[in-house]
């Protein structure tokens, strides 16, 4: 039980009209930020665990039941392409399908994990990941590098995703300023 939760617990246990005010701000002068980086720490911990190395590995072994085991049952998964998957049955069958061709031979690999805590149980990812061995029709592009946006969600003491929004990526130029000059048509020489 995180140190919050034993406080909120305590508090609700006593009888707040005899103890009033000062047990009140003796238990959230307790809850100093010391405190609250510690569960944070393990909770981003958990979280990079889940992202990094348990997508990575689940990815690699093509194994599509333990990939949609990331996600709440009623998670989201929008991938590359724009293919929105609703909840973990389906999370699950359409890999089952892009495993037995697309991405047969293909290995993910994590490069770069961001998190921030929305509220002490929804917490937002950004991963950079790239890819190589994919095998995509000539109408889709191939996912070489990208990155995925994710809502994670505290269930039970146990981080899931909740929404999954992956993007292919390209690297950054800078915009142009103005319309693109057209070239100089040939001057006829009489």
């Amino acid at each position: 039980m995180t140190q919050i939760a034993f406080y909120i617990r305590v508090l609700l246990t006593f009888d707040m009209n005899r103890l009033g005010l000062p047990l009140i701000l003796a238990m959230l002068a307790a809850l100093t930020p010391k405190t609250l980086s510690a569960d944070q720490s393990q909770d981003e911990a958990e979280i990079r665990n889940l992202v990094q190395t348990r997508q990575q590995e689940a990815w690699n072994r093509h194994d599509s039941k333990a990939y949609a085991a990331l996600f709440t049952e009623d998670g989201d998964l929008v991938n590359v392409v724009g293919w929105w998957w609703k909840g973990r049955p389906q999370i699950e069958q359409k890999l089952s399908d892009a495993y037995i061709f697309v991405f047969r031979e293909s290995t993910l690999t994590v490069n770069e994990v961001q998190i921030k805590f929305i509220t002490l149980d929804v917490a937002v990812a950004h991963v950079h990941w790239s890819m190589v061995g994919a095998k995509t029709p000539p109408n889709i592009p191939e996912p070489r590098q990208g990155i995925q946006t994710l809502t994670l969600r505290k269930q039970a003491g146990k981080w899931l995703i909740a929404a999954f929004q992956n993007t292919n990526a390209v690297p950054e130029t800078p915009f142009p300023k103005g319309p693109p000059i057209a070239p100089s048509s040939p001057t006829a020489t009489p």
